[in-house]
This record gives C-alpha cells, sequence and structure tokens, in this order.
C-alpha cells in the first residue's frame, strides 16, 4: 500500500486521538502503534506473506473507528446452550445484548486495559494489521479462566454495521487461560444490510500449562465487506490449542495467524475451511513456531473456489533449534468449482534441528471424476452428485467441530452459501 495513505492514517489518527479511551489502549500505545505503522508500511502484494490478499478497499476507506451505533434490535444467530454471550457491534460492547460482565462459574469477563495485544514484534510481518487496531480501538473485551472453568463456554458476537466511508470496526479480544483452565470459546464476526464495512479484529491468547482452549471462529460478513484479522498465540507446556475456522462472508477476507508452541509437548490443532464465490478473495496465513520439545501440530486446510473467487492457503511451520521431537503436519486441499476460479495453496517447513517428523501435502483441482462418475451411474443428478462431493469435501472439518449444536448451525449455514436446498433439506435433517 502506499505511503500517501500510510499518512492519510496518521493524520486521521491525530485528529481523533485526544478522544480514544485511555482505559483500552493508552495514548503511548497507540502513538507507538502509528510511529511503527510509519516505519514499517501497510502490506502489499509484494510482501511475501500477503502476495494473495486484496486490500485495495483500504484506500477508499475511513480508519477512524465508527462511532457507537444506535441499533433497536440485532438479527442474531440463536444462542448456543451453556454460553455466555457478549455482543459487539462496530467495536463497541452492546451492553443490553450482553451478559453480564464480571466472574461467574470461573470466568472472568472484563473491559480494561490488559485487553490490550501487544505490538506486533519487529519480526512479525504477517500481524502489521493489527497496528491500526491498536492505534484506534475503542472497547475490548479480557476473558480469564481459571482452573474452576469447566462447564462454562463464551461466545463473542462482532457485527459490522456501518459503511467504510464512516468508520472501521475493531473488535478486540485477549483471552488468558491458567494452567489447567478449560474453556470452550466461539467467535462469530457477522454483518449486517448492504454496508461496504471496514473490520479489522485482533486476537490474543494465552494459553498456560496443562490448559485446554476450544476456538470455533466463524466469518459471516455481509458481501461488500472487508475482513482483516489478527490473532496471536502462546502455548505453554503441555497446552492444547484446537481452532476451527470457517470463512463464508466478506468481499475481500484476510486472516493472519502466529503461534508460538512455547512449552515442550504442546499441542495445536488447525482445522479451517474456505468457501468462496462471485468475486471473494479469501486468504489465509498460518505461521507456527515450535519451540518447545515434543510438540505437535496438525494443520487441516479445506477450500471451494467457484465463479470468479480466489481462495489462498499458505501454512508456514517453523521447529527451531533444540525443539526435538516435534511432529508438524500439513493438509491443504483445495476445490476448484468454477472455469474463471483459483486456488493457491502454500506449505512451508523449516527445519532447523533433528529429530522431527514434518510432513505436508497440497492438492488442488477439479471434483474426482471417478466418484463422480461413480455417483452418476447410481442415478443420481449431476447437479446433486457435485454437491454431495462438495459436501464431503467440507464436512472433513466442519465434522471435528465439538460443539453440536454450532455444527448444525454452520452445516445449514453452509448449505444456503453453496445455494443447495437438497443438502438443507435431506442431509441436515
Amino acid at each position: 500500500m502506499s505511503a500517501t495513505l500510510t499518512s492519510r492514517i496518521a493524520a486521521e489518527h491525530a485528529a481523533v486521538a485526544h478522544g480514544l479511551p485511555s482505559g483500552i489502549v493508552s495514548p503511548p500505545q497507540r502513538r507507538q502503534a502509528i510511529e511503527q505503522l510509519l516505519e514499517r508500511g501497510l502490506p502489499s502484494p509484494r510482501d511475501d506473506a500477503w502476495k494473495y490478499a486484496n486490500l485495495r478497499s483500504l484506500e477508499r476507506a475511513s480508519f477512524a473507528a465508527a462511532p457507537r451505533p444506535t441499533v433497536p434490535e440485532l438479527a442474531l444467530p440463536p444462542p448456543i446452550e451453556g454460553f455466555d454471550r457478549y455482543v459487539l457491534v462496530d467495536g463497541h460492547l452492546h451492553e443490553t445484548a450482553s451478559a453480564r460482565l464480571g466472574r461467574t462459574g470461573g470466568v472472568d469477563v472484563t473491559r480494561d486495559a490488559a485487553a490490550a495485544p501487544a505490538n506486533p514484534g519487529p519480526g512479525s510481518q504477517a500481524l502489521r494489521l493489527a497496528l491500526l487496531n491498536e492505534a484506534f480501538a475503542v472497547d475490548a473485551l479480557r476473558i480469564e479462566a481459571t482452573p474452576e472453568a469447566h462447564a462454562r463456554g463464551i461466545e463473542i458476537v462482532a457485527v459490522a454495521t456501518a459503511d467504510a466511508s464512516v468508520g472501521a470496526s475493531y473488535p478486540r479480544l485477549r483471552i488468558e487461560l491458567a494452567p489447567g483452565a478449560r474453556l470452550q470459546l466461539v467467535e462469530r464476526h457477522l454483518g449486517t444490510g448492504a454496508a461496504a464495512s471496514l473490520v479489522n479484529a485482533a486476537v490474543d491468547i494465552t494459553v498456560g500449562a496443562g490448559a485446554a482452549l476450544e476456538h470455533a471462529r466463524l466469518q459471516d460478513c455481509s458481501p461488500r465487506t472487508t475482513w482483516l484479522d489478527s490473532l496471536r498465540a502462546c502455548l505453554a507446556a503441555d497446552a492444547r490449542y484446537h481452532l476451527t475456522s470457517v470463512a463464508i462472508g466478506s468481499q475481500s477476507a484476510r486472516s493472519s495467524l502466529e503461534v508460538l508452541l512455547e512449552g515442550a509437548d504442546a499441542q495445536l490443532a488447525l482445522d479451517a475451511v474456505s468457501v468462496a464465490d462471485g468475486s471473494q478473495v479469501h486468504d489465509a496465513y498460518a505461521l507456527v513456531r515450535h519451540r518447545g520439545r515434543a510438540s505437535r501440530t496438525r494443520h487441516v486446510f479445506r477450500g471451494i473456489s467457484a465463479g470468479r473467487a480466489r481462495v489462498a492457503c499458505n501454512s508456514h511451520a517453523v521447529v527451531e533449534a533444540g525443539a526435538v521431537g516435534v511432529d508438524t503436519r500439513q493438509s491443504l486441499r483445495g476445490l476448484l468449482a468454477g472455469r474463471e476460479a483459483e486456488i493457491d495453496l502454500r506449505p512451508q517447513l523449516e527445519i532447523y534441528t533433528d529429530d522431527v517428523r514434518c510432513s505436508h501435502g497440497a492438492t488442488a483441482g477439479k471434483l474426482d471424476e471417478t466418484m463422480l462418475f461413480y455417483l452418476l451411474s447410481r442415478g443420481l443428478d449431476p447437479a446433486v452428485a457435485r454437491a454431495l462431493l462438495e459436501w464431503a469435501f467440507l464436512e472433513d472439518v466442519i465434522a471435528r467441530l465439538p460443539i453440536p449444536s454450532l455444527r448444525a448451525q454452520l452445516e445449514r449455514r453452509l448449505a444456503d452459501h453453496r445455494h443447495d436446498p437438497l443438502l438443507d433439506r435431506e442431509l441436515l435433517q
């Protein structure tokens, strides 16, 4: 992106800085974020980690936070039983639609300065857009789970309603699991109406020793939205982190993930689905650093690109010196469902020690002609046969969701997105 745009962002920040809440991000932190942005610049297709992202809409956006909206009634998905829901609208906590803040069942949910994720380090190229969130965010949630948090889940619903010409939405989350804690977290990003919204989300996660986090994320923003996401996680010894990510909405979506397996025997499971149609662009980047001994990672990605859409996934695993006994596996698969569709899959391994088990694989192509012929030979309509194969392709990930009611909601939403009434009527009953 141009230096002119970076300068305009700095000018917009200077104009609103006096009114930004210091209890969410301190003024020195905000100034530091802008200074780093000016020094490092915004990402562009020339950057290796950003070559597939579509950021052109940023040239027309306003970066100041959107004002607190007046929303008389929100159309939200059905609640999940056993989960406390917190709603952010254009980056502002909607207290009426949210559960009570404070501690319940071993989980403490608050709004304070500690919710602010730290600036990305100088070597972090993928998380540069988190600097925008650091500079402009007006609200934040901090979720702390204690070892008593075994039967309570948290659901975060971030809704974007404002047009990017009015302001941007900056959802901001900090999740901390104490040693031995257990937590289920559902994070939804939604949009309303036809607004061309700009969403820049930042999530910072710490999983303590022996703790376990089940994290489900759904990006289902409105069709003209630009959705940008920076997630950083650090896992201590024997920690478990399972992230299931589903991307359906937005005109342009970019998800940046950096995970550090700091402690020995830490385990990370990344299961991701991306379904794009029309002229949508979905780009996902995951950098996983193995620092602890005997840490394990599994990254499974399944993407479908239809129409003239582009789906990209770059999975980058680094095994640092001394991290012996590491086991990391990458399985990236893409399905082309349109003559002008594009799939870009890029597994990467960097290994700086011996005694490791590392594997990766990437395939992209059309539906299996042998399987399609088999279904057609059994009398199925061609459209139905293709839909069944596409569904089986996605279920490879969706079936791993540990929350049955959420899994059913996602399956119906995917069927709607693929415009498949047969699946909705026959398979999801």
